[in-house]
Formats: C-alpha cells, sequence, structure tokens
C-alpha cells in the first residue's frame, strides 16, 4: 500500500477525465538530435497542448472533481502565467469562476491569454509579496476554492498523464526527463514511469539560477531560496511542494541543471531543426541532453517539452543574440 499522494490509478483516472478534452500530444524525434547525442530521443510536445502547455492536463482533471458548491463558489490560483492560463481555460469549459494571482512582471503574452480565456486577473509583485498568502486570502474573502499549480494530489496526476502517453507510445524507456519547477510535473511523470517502465532513470531539471529542487533532493529535506532571476519563468519557483517533493524523494533519481544560454540554444534548435516554438522553461529537459549534462548515449531516452508559451518578438530577440 503506497504511502505517497498519488499512485498511478490517480493517472489512469485523469487520463480517461482528460479523454476528447485534452490534446494526446505528438512524440515526435529528430535524426539531428539522435546523432549529436549518440541516443533515440523521443520527445514529448506538450507545447502543442491546449494553451500551450501541460498545465492543462491538472488544472481540468482538478476542477473537473470539484463539488457542485465549488464549482458555484468559483476557483483561484496563482501562477507566473501557464497554470494561469490553464485553470483560466478549465474553468470556463466546465462553467467555473476563474481568479488568478499573476506576477506584474509576467510574459505579456500569458496574461492577455490568461484574460482571453475569461480568467480575472490580480496582481502582485513576485519579489517582494507572498503569492500564496495572496492566494489563500483571496479565497477565504470570496469563497474561492484555491488550487495551486503543483502541491495538489489532482494537479499532480493529472501531469503525469503526459507521461503516460508518451510510454503507450515507445514502450519503455532508458530514461525520461522533464523540467522541473514545483515539481507537478516531475512527481506526477515519475508516478507513471514507475508502473510503466519499472527500469526508467527519472531525472528533473531546473534552471541554474534556481536549483532548489537539486539541493532539496541531495539533502533529503525541501531547501527554500529567493525567487531566482531565470528566462524560465515557469521554473521561477521558490521551493518544491510537500506533497511534489513525497514523490520526488522516492521516485526521481537525480536533479540536474541548465543554465539560460544553454536553455537559448535549445530554443533555436527547436525552432530551426524541428519547427517548433518552445519557450524557455519548455526547453530545461532538452537543454539538459543537449548540452551533456547527462550521459545519454546509447539509450532509448523520453524528453518532455512542457511548453510553447513565448512572446515571438522576445523569442526572436533570444534567438537572434544567441548567434
Amino acid at each position: 500500500m503506497s504511502t505517497l499522494p498519488i499512485t498511478f490509478e490517480d493517472v489512469a483516472a485523469a487520463h480517461e477525465r482528460l479523454r476528447g478534452v485534452a490534446h494526446r500530444t505528438p512524440v515526435l524525434t529528430s535524426s539531428t538530435a539522435n546523432e549529436r547525442t549518440g541516443a533515440q530521443l523521443f520527445f514529448k510536445c506538450e507545447n502543442l497542448q491546449r494553451m500551450g502547455a501541460f498545465k492543462f492536463r491538472g488544472a481540468y482533471n482538478a476542477i473537473a472533481q470539484f463539488t457542485p458548491e465549488q464549482k458555484a463558489g468559483g476557483v483561484i490560483t496563482f501562477s507566473s502565467g501557464n497554470h494561469a492560463q490553464a485553470i483560466a481555460l478549465s474553468a470556463r469549459l466546465l462553467g467555473v469562476k476563474a481568479v488568478i494571482v499573476m506576477p506584474h512582471d509576467a510574459p505579456a503574452v500569458k496574461v492577455e491569454a490568461t484574460r482571453g480565456y475569461g480568467g480575472e486577473v490580480v496582481f502582485y509583485d513576485r519579489y517582494t509579496e507572498d503569492r500564496e498568502a495572496l492566494g489563500k486570502r483571496l479565497a477565504a474573502e470570496r469563497g474561492l476554492t484555491l488550487i495551486p499549480p503543483y502541491d495538489h494530489a489532482h494537479v499532480m496526476a493529472g501531469q503525469g498523464t503526459a507521461a503516460k502517453e508518451l510510454f503507450e507510445e515507445t514502450g519503455e524507456l532508458d530514461l525520461l526527463l522533464t523540467p522541473l519547477g514545483g515539481g507537478g510535473l516531475l512527481s506526477g511523470c515519475a508516478t507513471a514511469a514507475h508502473a510503466l517502465s519499472p527500469a526508467c532513470t527519472v531525472i528533473g531539471v531546473e534552471p541554474e539560477a534556481g536549483n532548489d529542487g537539486q539541493r532539496s533532493l541531495q539533502s533529503g529535506e525541501i531547501v527554500h531560496i529567493d525567487t531566482p532571476k531565470t528566462l524560465a519563468d515557469g521554473a521561477q519557483t521558490q521551493h518544491l511542494g510537500n506533497l511534489t517533493f513525497a514523490v520526488i524523494r522516492e521516485r526521481v533519481s537525480e536533479i540536474v541543471t541548465v543554465s539560460d544560454a544553454e536553455l537559448v540554444d535549445t530554443m533555436k534548435f527547436f525552432a530551426s531543426r524541428m519547427k517548433l516554438v518552445v519557450e524557455p522553461t519548455g526547453c530545461l529537459a532538452a537543454a539538459a541532453v543537449l548540452h551533456g549534462k547527462v550521459d545519454v548515449r546509447g539509450k532509448r531516452v523520453g524528453v518532455l517539452i512542457s511548453g510553447g508559451n513565448v512572446d515571438l518578438l522576445r523569442f526572436a530577440e533570444l534567438v537572434q543574440a544567441a548567434g
């Protein structure tokens, strides 16, 4: 009997809720990437998911399990962008009011999309204010149900459906790498991997500037850091969640980091070689593979591309500056 917050049965149940609602995103390969790394790489393209990121899976799975009273009251979350859009879109699809607490410096494209999906945006300063405290206060004042971006069992299970689909398409893998911010995607995917490919080594990838996950796994307890300054805005978390860390500690073998420069180089690779627009956070796992942070030679490797929500002018500037 597992004492972890989610099981593979939870992931499978989430997959059924998402059937016909979430996109079953493609798994792509690249001969250039394979030659560069000496591995057989399988890219799970969640940048092509509804609202442009894997976050739709967890958000929809969570709101779909609301009681009638919760649906009538509405949902609130805090997010730098992708979870914000995911909650707003999922709430609209399920007829629920959504309030989103977003940092004032969130990418404009993400703010506009969140509002476009019908979400009410409340801004805060990510460097001086506590978004979790603000979210809880607004939830209490307005009778809303708080769905945090990652530390929630229904969110974690929903995110794990991305890996479930990947394994269903590729069969067992030697390695699975996923981006890491707060741990919702990594914990969900590690749960799926444990069930569907037991010998698969699961690795998380976070920005160098915010290696709290790496330090947490090494020390055995959650490490808190200041908000990291990195291009990977979706991974600017200050700490892992209690629920996500419980799974990561047991199911994840290693956490590695990549630099912002390596993220931009990977964005350029995806655009030029695979014709994909991927945001910096979405490049974390691929950057680790393409820049030799993990030995993948001779192995079958799953790589989660987590999202593609990036302002196109900003994208062009970054890629051009990379040369």
